[in-house]
């Protein structure tokens, strides 16, 4: 029997927050290295898992398949494709630097609390929780096994939202906290809806398997492999409305307009390695299952629902830009700034070509690289300040160039400055969409200069001009801190010069997924003297 790769990947954080969380109350640092310690060795996982994963083999590899409620039809059943293994890397990587960056954010609460509540340590461990369930909804081939997943994260994120929020508020502890508890009931309650109609579409095709194929099965592999054979047919208006709940969780997940509210309430209320959490890490999820899971399972359903949602995406693109502009709040800046960018992932995702579909994935791990990098630098900006409000600040480049230079360079990303890894997902996408759809491919360039616009307006506020009253002895980066960046700012360099490793690893996976939906891209016109139209 090999050796369980996935399992130990997803299992080792969880085991982890487990030991974190017993760790004794007065030991604070030793739960911080130890989360840290467990995080770097599933980093080195995530990395095996790469280096095992063949591009040009199977479409799942790893695979691990065991009975678990056998009379449901539901397996405990793990695989990656290239997709999964780029999202498996992301996550693995940005979790020490998530864990690194709010190495204090718990230990004002400690200093407050008795014994009986170690926040320090439960803070940790809740983000370890966090990275287990997302790793393990990446792996997960069973659709079930992936359903419980989906929603169970939603449990630490919610206590990590409501009780570890930032504390840099205008308005006062006791206004921060009612902010904080709403954010969090507001993230519960849109994302257990959106589970809860996705736990119908689960059950329909659930019931649909078995009523076909004389059982009933959760299996991706067996369902695709199903409609290959042509041994499962499903009803045009079942298929449609299956897709719908399951679309309908995962466009909540993302964010994608109008189910998107959620977001800047839970981004502005969390510390800023938390919000970096929420939308580098858990929402990725969302555009995942879009590729794995809708487009797999329901490809002429896909296809019906095309026009509508690349619609919604490019409102997303526009709506999510122009609110990013209008913000005072930089936290909640970069919460619009990144629905914006949602709509672009999803653009890609749906506009059902390999280069929208490549550029979707590369943009998924480039947006998650690129917003940490950014969002981590305004965490440090604020726990200096003890302020969100843009109108605080101004001047920060005399008193803390190096600040104001990783601030630039995280801001340049999220533009998508070429040079920088996200120009080539953006571009990839805009190409993708633009050969399909260049009505909707042109006005969604739209969204490329407002980015323009809200990123360099908000440096220009924030770092230039005369130094702020009260910022005349801010500190620049520490040790600790650049640690924390500059790694993300070299990998935002490297692929964006070179992005080919990741090309490989996800091209191959793009080319099944079109498979799935029966498409090719298409093809260049030529008029009758042989040249392009």
């Amino acid at each position: 029997m090999s050796f369980p790769l996935l399992t130990a990947t997803a299992a080792l954080p969880a085991l982890g927050a487990v030991a974190t969380a017993a760790v004794p109350a007065e030991k604070r640092t030793v739960a911080k290295w130890l989360a840290l310690l467990v995080s770097l060795g599933t980093l080195v996982l995530a990395a095996i898992v790469a280096i095992r994963f063949d591009p040009d083999g199977a479409r799942f590899q790893l695979t691990e398949s065991h009975a678990w409620i056998a009379d449901f039809g539901v397996r405990y059943e793990l695989g990656v494709d290239g997709i999964a293994v780029a999202l498996v890397g992301l996550t693995a990587l940005l979790i020490p630097f998530i864990i690194a960056a709010g190495w204090h954010d718990a230990d004002p609460l400690a200093e407050k609390t008795t014994s009986r509540w170690r926040p320090t340590q439960g803070f940790f461990a809740l983000i370890l929780l966090v990275e287990a369930m997302v790793v393990i909804s990446f792996l997960a081939t069973d659709v079930f096994l992936f359903y419980i997943f989906f929603e169970a994260m939603l449990i630490p994120m919610y206590f990590l939202i409501g009780g570890f929020g930032d504390r840099a508020h205008q308005h006062g502890e006791e206004e921060a906290g009612r902010q904080r508890s709403y954010a969090a009931v507001k993230f519960l309650l849109y994302n257990l809806a959106g589970g809860l109609i996705m736990l119908a579409a689960v059950i329909g095709l659930y019931a649909v398997t078995s009523d076909q194929l004389g059982s009933g099965t959760f299996s991706l592999q067996e369902i695709l492999q199903a409609r290959a054979d042509r041994d499962l047919d499903i009803a045009t208006s079942t298929e449609r409305w299956l897709f719908l709940g399951f679309f309908f969780a995962f466009a909540v997940k993302a964010p994608l307009w109008p189910l998107h509210t959620w977001l800047p309430n839970a981004m502005g209320e969390s510390t800023a390695p938390i919000a970096v959490l929420i939308t580098a890490v858990v929402d990725k999820v969302g555009t995942f299952a879009m590729l794995r899971f809708c487009l797999g399972l329901f490809p002429e359903a896909s296809q019906w629902a095309t026009p509508v949602i690349l619609v919604l995406a490019l409102i997303s693109i526009v709506y999510g830009a122009l609110l990013a502009v209008g913000q005072r709040d930089i936290k909640r800046l970069i919460a619009f700034a990144s629905i914006s960018h949602f709509g672009f992932i999803v653009m890609g995702i749906f506009a059902m070509t390999s280069q929208g579909q490549s550029g979707a994935t590369l943009y998924m791990v480039n947006h998650g690289i690129s917003t940490a990098a950014l969002m981590l630098v305004i965490g440090f900006l604020i726990s200096r300040r003890g302020s969100r409000l843009i109108a605080d600040y101004g001047g920060v480049q005399k008193v803390a160039p190096v600040l104001a230079g990783t601030f630039l360079i995280g801001g340049l990303a999220t533009l998508s400055l070429p040079g920088l890894a996200p120009f080539v997902s953006e571009f990839l996408v805009l190409v993708g969409t633009f050969a399909r759809y260049p009505v909707i491919g042109i006005i969604a360039t739209v969204g490329i200069v407002l980015a323009a616009v809200y990123v360099l307006v908000l440096y220009q506020r924030t770092m230039t001009g005369p130094v702020k009253s009260g910022l005349e002895k801010l500190p620049d980066l520490r040790v600790r801190e650049v640690l924390v960046v500059a790694p993300l700012i070299a990998l935002l360099i490297g692929l964006g010069v070179y992005p080919k490793p990741l090309t490989d690893i996800v091209n191959p996976a793009v080319g099944h997924t079109l498979s799935d939906v029966g498409e090719k891209d298409p093809k260049p016109e030529h008029d009758a003297r042989g040249g392009d139209k």
